[in-house]
């Protein structure tokens, strides 16, 4: 039983314990590639909250880790078979009902780990926090924590090098021979302010790409995701304690 994973522990350990950050990991339930299982985000999100967790649990943060939500946004995905969509206001509604639990209960402090690019949390948090003046939210994104040159030779956002490497590490017995995978090549919009990133429009997943993915995953290894997953998981757990040790009443310097 590890103490610091609300799906492991129980009632008599948490009864008289005062947790200070809830930590909600949430995910998605999308195609990646052809090599690579529908529920990666959720594996990753899983594995990397888990991790981080523990160290920060062990540094003797006050820390709780809730069930990762396995449903993201996918709203640019709707022809692809089986990607499963949670609307913006959908997510709104589950955070509005978890934060009055957590108001009601007496933790003061929300982090959503996020594990899904399709996932924007920012708006969602201003309306709540105004509603729980109380409370502190946050979210991260674990996945742009990190200089991704530093580890991988090929970029891209889904089921790319990065993500091929981490499941190769985690859950090797779910990706299927690299040479089956597609190439994972993006087409770019024609319109110059959104190939430039300055501007924004909602991509339509078959319209940019043939296999679902985007970046090259042939360059992947289990080692290149282990080194990876070693250092991403300190790093949001140093942002873990951090979050866990702010005094609400003096949050800047």
């Amino acid at each position: 039983m590890r103490p610091y994973i609300l799906a492991e522990t129980n009632w008599k350990a948490l009864k008289d314990e005062r947790i200070e950050l809830a930590v909600l990991p949430w995910a998605a339930t999308e195609a990646h590639n052809y090599h690579l299982p529908y529920g990666t985000d959720c594996y990753e999100a899983d594995a990397i909250a888990a991790a981080a967790g523990e160290i920060a649990w062990k540094a003797g943060a006050k820390i709780m880790i809730l069930p990762t939500i396995p449903f993201g946004v996918n709203t640019g995905q709707s022809d692809i078979y089986l990607d499963m969509n949670l609307n913006p206001s959908t997510q709104m509604a589950i955070i509005r009902d978890l934060a009055t639990v957590l108001q009601r209960q007496g933790i003061p402090k929300l982090l959503i780990l996020n594990s899904h690019g399709g996932n924007d949390f920012k708006a969602i948090l201003r309306e709540i926090g105004l509603a729980f003046p109380e409370m502190f939210f946050s979210t991260c994104n674990w996945f742009q924590a990190m200089d991704k040159p530093a580890y991988f030779e090929h970029m891209g956002d889904h089921a790319d090098e990065m993500e091929t490497s981490l499941i190769l590490h985690l859950q090797p017995h779910l990706v299927g021979p690299l040479e089956e995978a597609g190439d994972g090549a993006e087409k770019k919009s024609r319109i110059k302010a959104l190939r430039e990133g300055w501007a924004w429009a909602e991509r339509k997943w078959s319209m940019v790409t043939a296999d679902t993915g985007i970046g090259n995953p042939k360059a992947s290894s289990k080692e290149k995701g282990e080194r990876f997953f070693t250092d991403v998981t300190h790093k949001v757990a140093e942002f873990m304690i951090d979050l866990e040790k702010l005094d609400l009443a003096d949050r800047y310097e």
